[in-house]
């Protein structure tokens, strides 16, 4: 009878460095394990647009070969980098081949980043077309969510999400523009962290969404979101203070009129305020002003982020989904009737950043999502309406605080009576990303959450 080996499938990242560090395994055995799991399990999850196998057992080799390990925050952790974001070698896929462009021959910043602290790139993760919407899938796969395969793990940044929370890689870096780090971490159970603008390079077409968009990282734990945060950054990796006593508003309220919170979601914002309350902060019930202007600049945003990114790429239009033409149609008429205009972004920032000091708060606690995710179908086969309202009925909460470019972190506070995990956001003033995690970590000791779906690897058979 042959014997199982021991594998580092599941283990986190900051276990997989240190035991790169200390010479008890190496980036060569790691990322063999990972390729492996690859291999298996996205045959169902369709998390990978493209996998650099080879080439990832060569980077690293390289990586074992150092000789400062010491150095390396991330020596040997397998990550996987939106397809969006250039990765040299490979094409950069924008959700498509209609937007796909040629073979990068340097790595985005971000990336480079992520190399030069000892990770290891395992391949592209899906996201729909120019990363529009709050669904994963494209004509050539659907998806799903290792939690419940016929429901989507998000988007936009939704196989970078699934990739993590079925063990395929520790972390994963994604970008989030509306949401769409932190959509995906509340469908799959994962720590999902939006940096505020300007942290992290962010280099991405449209003037970054108009500087709506920013890179962030996904992870199982509170303490691996903090060293992928400090490697994107560029800093070097703190460790996280438990933060003394917070005043914290807590809201309900809907950005989107008519659309509220259902009962799980509801409570898991109790449960957060419970969290809160036990690690010795205060809470407060404050509504933050969202007006009808922000919903209708904010969507009008929205629609021209793809007209111009089509426009600087010079892509044919005509190769676009059905839901992608209509989406640049409606913001090429958006900037003509002047619906997009930096004024009012900049009028939504300040009242955003006025909101803490005119209540005397340090954070904001929403919910992270207001349903449960949508089905995981061809939602790029449907029409643009179909897919408008199925992703704000879902998921209303987290686009104005792209708007603002504030800092908002997701983190799991439990399950759904469905099964499907359930999350919260909490939202800061400029530059209080490491008080988030700070939180973060609080809920994490107190409640500590499943780390992967069920099925998947949820510990590490081999530790250091």
């Amino acid at each position: 009878m042959q014997e199982m080996m021991p594998t580092w499938v599941g283990a986190t990242a900051k276990q997989i460095a240190r035991a790169v560090r200390r010479g008890d395994t190496s980036a060569t055995q790691v990322v063999a394990d990972h390729l492996e799991h690859v291999a298996r399990a996205d045959r169902d999850v369709a998390a990978f647009r493209a996998v650099r196998g080879g080439e990832a057992i060569v980077e690293a080799e390289k990586v074992d070969e150092q000789d400062d390990l010491a150095n390396l925050p991330l020596a040997g952790v397998p990550v996987a980098i939106k397809e969006n974001t250039a990765v040299a070698g490979l094409p950069t896929w924008n959700g498509s081949e209609a937007v796909r462009t040629p073979v990068a021959e340097t790595d985005h910043e971000v990336v480079r980043r992520l190399r030069g602290a000892g990770a290891i790139i395992l391949g592209a993760t899906r996201m729909p077309e120019l990363g529009l919407f709050a669904t994963t899938d494209d004509g050539t796969a659907v998806t799903r969510n290792p939690w419940r395969p016929d429901r989507t793990p998000g988007g936009s940044s939704g196989g970078a999400a699934a990739a993590v929370a079925s063990g395929m890689v520790p972390i994963a870096q994604g970008n989030d523009g509306l949401g769409s780090v932190r959509i995906p971490a509340a469908c799959c159970g994962l720590v999902g962290l939006k940096p505020g603008r300007g942290v992290v390079p962010c280099q991405l077409p449209a003037d970054d969404w108009f500087g709506l968009a920013e890179h962030g990282i996904l992870a199982t734990t509170v303490a691996d979101a903090a060293v992928g945060f400090a490697v994107l950054a560029g800093r070097r990796p703190e460790k996280l203070v438990p933060p003394e006593r917070l005043r914290v508003a807590v809201s309900l309220r809907s950005p989107v009129a008519g659309v509220r919170p259902d009962p799980p979601n509801r409570d898991a914002v109790a449960a957060g305020a419970r969290l809160l309350a036990a690690a010795g902060h205060d809470t407060v019930s404050v509504d933050p002003v969202y007006s009808t202007s922000l919903g209708i600049r904010g969507i009008a945003t929205w629609l021209a982020c793809a007209t111009r990114a089509v426009e600087e790429a010079g892509v044919d239009r005509s190769g676009l989904q059905r839901r992608s033409r209509r989406h640049v149609a409606l913001g090429a008429w958006a900037q003509r009737r002047g619906l997009v205009r930096e004024q009012d972004r900049v009028a939504w920032r300040e009242r955003s950043i006025a909101f803490f000091a005119d209540h005397s708060v340090d954070l904001l606690l929403t919910p992270a999502l207001a349903s449960v995710p949508p089905p995981a179908v061809a939602w790029s086969r449907r029409s643009w309406q179909a897919n408008l309202l199925a992703c704000i009925r879902y998921a209303p909460y987290a686009a104005p605080w792209n708007v603002a470019g504030l800092p908002a972190l997701v983190v799991p506070v439990g399950l759904r009576p469905d099964g499907l995990p359930v999350g919260v956001q909490l939202v800061g003033p400029p530059g209080s990303e490491l008080l988030l995690l700070g939180v973060a970590g609080q809920f994490e000791l107190a409640a500590p959450w499943q780390r992967h779906a069920p099925g998947f690897p949820r510990v590490p058979t081999r530790t250091s």
